[in-house]
C-alpha cells in the first residue's frame, strides 16, 4: 500500500460529506479514517489505485483518497 497515512487530510466539505455518508458523530473525521485504514489494512481491506485515486475497500465501507495530495475525498458504506 502506498498511502502515506500520516499525510492524510481532508477539506471542510470532505469532512461533512464523510460524516453524512457514514453517519459518523465524531468531530475528527481524519483521525477516524486513519485509524480505520490502519486497523483494516492488515488482512481485511483491499487497496487499489484507479487513475488519480486510491480506494481503500474495508469490510463495511470504501474510503477514496487522492493519490497525489493524500486528500480524503469521500467514504461510502458498502
Amino acid at each position: 500500500m502506498n498511502i502515506q497515512i500520516d499525510k492524510l487530510h481532508t477539506t471542510q466539505l470532505g469532512e461533512e460529506r464523510i460524516k453524512r455518508n457514514l453517519s459518523l458523530e465524531t468531530d475528527d473525521v481524519v483521525s477516524w479514517c486513519k485509524e480505520v485504514i490502519r486497523t483494516y489494512s492488515a488482512d481485511d481491506s483491499h487497496v487499489e489505485r484507479r487513475g488519480k485515486n486510491w480506494y481503500v475497500d474495508c469490510v463495511k465501507f470504501v474510503i477514496t483518497v487522492n493519490a497525489h495530495s493524500h486528500t480524503i475525498i469521500t467514504a461510502h458504506n458498502k
